[in-house]
């Protein structure tokens, strides 16, 4: 099933019960707009609620998976009379939602990156679930090399990457190639650009053949664990799996594993 349009700022084409969005600004550098973030938010809460899709890849076209905000509209925003401070703020929220959206649907999400990824870019690489690259693309943190600290890129890569090295990008603006983002924890792989795309989809394949309502349990588990202490991870997660093993396919499931059979998913 395809839903896209070839002038639409992102795309969507479904296969395989992977929904497939595409950045499609690659005059910007496919930049996180504010028309950028609304099709990304429409998107994704759509896709939140489709049961058909269980996965999700978000990729870019052109030379760039996401350079991150658009600065021209940024700039564009001082021309009101606080000086752009309430749509700054207005910017900031709503990419933030954007990327909290991203780690509280159900499905698993995984940015398939290429070119460069820097700055709120490099923000969304960070917060999808997974991601794959191709083994040229470049890392960045890079705000402050035109004055501005990359403060809210900044929850998301202190959450993949320690902190020390993430400091350090944040404070230098250096970007790092993909031996060094997969060895931190940034990306889960680097592979040859002509793999990129096979790689990703593969992924996506094998988690969509899970049974669905396990990983959206185990997604939410994952995040929500994660701010607990250990007592109180233990605690949650022994509840989280008592759930899981009451669902009907779970039961089906290792049933058939001990019966050496195919499942009969629901």
């Amino acid at each position: 099933m395809t839903k896209d349009k070839p002038m639409d700022i992102l795309l969507r084409q479904d296969r395989d019960h992977i929904a497939h969005l595409t950045l499609n600004a690659p005059d910007r550098l496919n930049a996180l707009s504010d028309a950028m973030l609304a099709a990304l938010q429409g998107a994704l809460d759509q896709i939140a609620d489709d049961t058909a899709i269980r996965a999700v890849i978000i990729a870019g076209n052109g030379k760039a998976f996401c350079a991150g905000h658009d600065l021209r509209e940024m700039q564009a925003g001082r021309q009101a009379g606080d000086g752009g401070a309430a749509y700054f703020a207005d910017l900031f929220a709503r990419c933030a939602a954007v990327m909290q959206r991203i780690q509280s649907m159900p499905q698993p999400v995984i940015a398939q990156v290429h070119g460069i990824a820097t700055a709120a870019g490099c923000q969304l690489v960070a917060t999808c679930d997974l991601a794959i690259a191709a083994d040229d693309t470049r890392f960045g943190v890079n705000g402050v090399n035109i004055g501005l600290f990359c403060s809210t890129p900044m929850v998301a890569l202190t959450r993949n990457i320690p902190r020390k090295a993430a400091f350090e990008m944040l404070t230098t603006g250096r970007f790092i190639h993909t031996d060094e983002a997969t060895r931190l924890g940034l990306i889960n792989r680097a592979v040859p650009a002509t793999d990129l795309a096979d790689e990703t989809h593969n992924l996506a394949q094998t988690i969509a053949a899970k049974l669905p309502v396990a990983v959206k349990i185990g997604k939410s588990a994952f995040y929500d664990q994660a701010q607990l202490s250990t007592a109180e991870a233990y605690a949650y997660t022994s509840a989280v799996m008592v759930e899981n093993m009451m669902v009907r396919d779970t039961d089906e499931g290792i049933s058939a594993f001990l019966e050496k059979r195919a499942p009969d998913w629901s």
